[in-house]
């Protein structure tokens, strides 16, 4: 088992445990923290029927009492009517009662219980346990929550830190071929942007995670989890300019996301494209040799995630990219990179540098 702490300044500190079955060992975490006994848990119908009854029984032997709430296991989730509904089961079930709230899930679980945590009561305690190679190495890490509005995603949202990560690696079991390449997509993101050594790993072990080696999956996980938990230390709310390298292929992937209705590509898939995008513009600018575009281009070929978009039109990426939060009134915001582990954080990239890179992505 490892541990790492998230340091936040004059902020409550928290940990992320990464290790073997883990689930068994909750109570125990649940009492050094002084949480709340009644557990309500956010979840979804899939992960519930693998996992919920090792988990209550867990809860209930340590003396904690539990609730489960399902949602659909689709970015849908993530709508306002969801959200209204989850928050009003809660409330009527919270009646007199102090809550500790669960995400039990992947990415789409993590930010729904995460928002519904943050404002109900003016915030209530929030514990991770992400279920997903993608929510363990990233979207249960660093306070972001958000819902989605039609226009664009994750428009809605707060910063709001849990208390506590769990990542046990046994849940990543029973995630298919599918659900490891959207995890990867963020190891690359990390890697491209801060770490050559992790580069090399993901290049040369990335056939031993698609096997679920466990001691292979705990160095990617505590490699990946800690970079980013010293991002977020250090720029908690994105106003240093610090955080902002996480966006690395974020915002073109997001246009992705958005412009196919959510269904046609996974978040992980849509920030390949992302990045691949964001590097050629990278080259186009001259910020980037070409080797190194072309070593990026090919750790995304090798671990099969796409590298062109179908069935989607070139105007709606378009569109939703200019809907994007990171602009700043008018001005486009692009995280690019200078080498494997250096960013640059560009503004006012030229239209036709970014259109270009958007239109070479489809398929002609």
């Amino acid at each position: 088992m490892k541990e790492i702490k998230v340091s936040l300044n004059c902020r409550q500190n928290y940990s992320i445990i990464i290790g073997n079955n883990l689930l068994k060992n909750i109570p125990a975490y649940l009492n050094s923290l002084k949480l709340p006994r009644e557990i309500f848990i956010v979840t979804n119908t899939l992960i519930k029927k693998k996992y919920g009854r090792e988990l209550s029984s867990s809860l209930k032997k340590g003396g904690f009492s539990s609730r489960f709430y399902t949602v659909i296991d689709s970015e849908k989730a993530k709508s306002i009517s969801c959200a209204v509904r989850l928050v009003e089961t809660l409330a009527d079930y919270a009646r007199h009662k102090k809550i500790t709230v669960f995400a039990f899930g992947g990415g789409v679980v993590g930010d729904l219980a995460s928002f519904i945590a943050s404002i109900y009561k003016r915030g209530v305690p929030l514990v991770h346990i992400p279920t997903t190679l993608l929510a363990q190495i990233d979207s249960s890490i660093g306070g972001k929550t958000a819902i989605d509005l039609n226009i664009a995603k994750n428009l809605v949202g707060t910063f709001y830190q849990p208390r506590l990560v769990i990542c046990d690696l046994r849940l990543l079991a029973s995630l298919d071929k599918r659900q490891i390449r959207s995890g990867l997509a963020e190891a690359i993101k990390y890697a491209v942007i801060k770490d050559r050594r992790l580069f090399s790993f993901l290049e040369q072990r990335f056939h031993s995670i698609f096997s679920r080696d466990i001691p292979t999956l705990e160095h990617l996980v505590y490699e990946c989890a800690g970079i980013k938990a010293k991002i977020v230390g250090l720029d908690e709310k994105e106003e240093k300019g610090i955080r902002t390298i996480l966006n690395f292929g974020h915002t073109i992937g997001h246009a992705i996301e958005s412009a196919g209705g959510y269904t046609k590509y996974s978040h992980g898939e849509a920030i390949a494209l992302g990045m691949i995008a964001a590097s050629r513009i990278s080259r186009s600018l001259g910020l980037l040799h070409p080797e190194t575009l072309q070593r990026v281009l090919n750790l995304i070929t090798n671990i099969g995630l796409p590298q062109e978009i179908s069935d989607i039109r070139e105007k709606d990426v378009l569109r939703a990219y200019k809907l994007d939060k990171k602009f700043i009134g008018r001005t486009n915001r692009l995280v690019l990179i200078k080498d494997i582990g250096k960013t640059s954080v560009c503004q006012n990239i030229s239209e036709k540098a970014i259109n270009n890179a958007i239109r070479e992505l489809f398929i002609i």
